[in-house]
């Protein structure tokens, strides 16, 4: 194994100091990622496309940049994003067969332009399901994404590429996005960290929209670390996002150390138990006992936040999309169209009180914060199902696949909670699964910490997929 590769199998933050220290070219780590795409991807079906010109063009600035240039916290770096971020000189795909035909994006979205900023550089983009309309990324215009632990599976959606190019090793940092779930439900398939802030924490400037009151961005990486240096280096207002919030950064990565003391965790019961299997339970008993865990809790109106996130979820992305269903229903896939037809004929008196419903379950939720500040659930049901399976079992019940392999983690995107999934692998499990650290609106920082305390006592981490 060369250095690079070595490198590259690491995480982002030992990567940006070897490349500071003159011990590597940045040349030499971004030409090991594009290596490692061309010899795993095959198998893997991650990426979309490669912007390798760019990338060593980069790459080659970085390595005879001065000084001042290499104090940044992420140089020389590779990373990718999901396809509904725009990437000048290329169309912005989205996961679809529609989108191929617009013309290239005119500038980077904003998210990849601060990456680059803070030093990484982008090697490419990467598979999704349609339209981000998914939990599973078996996309039938790209191919489905396999999971890299056992390539008989899936990945997870709608962020599949993001997340299984991280666990592949082929890059060390991902983008992704969280409509319902779909970046803490490929974190937990793939076994890798993933960050879904909360609600108007980062701008979603430049990229491809699904629902535009519920769409969240955030990282994937195989360390709390590196999880932490993207999201800070991405954070700030922008007002091309209305969403936005008008808050100042509050960087994370110096506070990673300060450990869980005094800290009020609980474990969700309810339909957070009742709705998990065998392995998702003890994944969070796990976390639990390592964190001296021990209050069950309930969050009021779970059920009903979760059936007004599908409500909303269905009429705001079908109200994009309205002008392509009516003349290009067969390019659609079929899933995906055949949910967004039926989200264009919702009555809007469902929709209203779907948003009524929204708000009363957000404030019976900040009555929970007030008494703890983390809570623990897990991320996905079960472990990684195969590709084209299509239903899991769950205390006897047979559930739809694609719709549920996210209803652990709706009706926290419902609210806009911050959340940091945290992978957990049993004892005797080649499959790892997730569980979800859930803080306060603007707290991220607790999550992190919590995530950070974990991994330093070994009870969650990532380890690269023996591809």
């Amino acid at each position: 194994m060369t250095q690079a590769t070595e490198l590259l199998l690491g995480d982002a933050a030992g990567m940006a100091a070897a490349v500071r220290a003159g011990q590597i070219s940045a040349t030499a780590l971004v030409q090991a990622s594009l290596d490692r795409i061309a010899a795993t991807d095959g198998s893997v079906n991650a990426f979309t496309a490669l912007v390798q010109e760019r990338a060593l063009t980069r790459a080659w600035m970085l390595d005879h940049a001065g000084a001042s240039q290499k104090a940044k916290p992420l140089f020389g770096v590779p990373f990718a994003v999901k396809n509904l971020f725009d990437v000048e000189g290329m169309p912005t795909l989205a996961g679809s067969k529609i989108e191929r035909a617009s013309p290239p994006a005119g500038q980077d979205a904003l998210l990849v332009r601060r990456l680059e900023d803070a030093g990484a550089v982008l090697v490419g983009a990467l598979n999704m399901d349609e339209y981000a309309y998914g939990f599973t990324t078996e996309n039938s215009h790209e191919g489905p994404v396999h999971n890299p632990h056992d390539l008989a599976r899936i990945a997870g959606g709608s962020s599949g590429g993001s997340a299984a190019a991280v666990a592949a090793g082929q890059v060390p940092l991902t983008l992704g996005s969280d409509t319902n779930g779909s970046i803490r439900v490929p974190a937990s398939l793939c076994g890798i960290f993933g960050l879904k802030p909360t609600f108007g924490r980062l701008p979603r400037t430049r990229t491809y929209p699904f629902v535009s009151s519920l769409d969240h961005l955030g990282p994937f990486a195989r360390s709390t670390r590196d999880l932490a240096l993207a999201y800070d280096a991405m954070q700030g207002h922008d007002a091309g996002d209305p969403g936005c919030a008008r808050r100042e950064a509050q960087p994370v990565s110096a506070l990673l150390d300060a450990g869980t003391t005094g800290l009020r965790i609980g474990i969700l019961g309810g339909w957070f138990q009742d709705r998990a299997g065998p392995e998702a339970r003890a994944a969070v008993a796990r976390v639990a006992e390592a964190l001296g865990a021990r209050e069950t809790v309930e969050l009021p109106l779970v059920e009903a936040g979760r059936a007004a996130a599908f409500l909303i979820t269905n009429a705001e992305g079908a109200a994009l999309h309205l002008d392509d269903l009516r003349q290009r229903a067969a390019d659609f896939e079929p899933l995906s169209r055949d949910r967004f037809l039926a989200g264009a004929l919702l009555p809007a008196a469902w929709i209203a009180r779907a948003q009524r419903v929204r708000q009363q379950y957000a404030e019976a939720a900040a009555r929970v914060f007030e008494r703890f500040d983390i809570l623990l659930a897990p991320s996905t049901p079960c472990p990684a199902t195969t590709i084209g399976q299509e239903f899991f079992d769950i205390g006897g019940q047979p559930l739809q696949v694609r719709p549920n392999m996210g209803l652990l983690t709706q009706p926290i995107s419902c609210i806009g909670l911050p959340v940091c999934s945290v992978p957990v692998w049993g004892a005797h499990e080649r499959l790892p699964i997730g569980v979800q650290l859930i803080a306060a609106p603007w707290r991220e920082d607790l999550a992190l910490r919590v995530s950070a305390f974990l991994e330093e006592a070994g009870t969650v981490y990532a380890p690269v997929a023996p591809l």
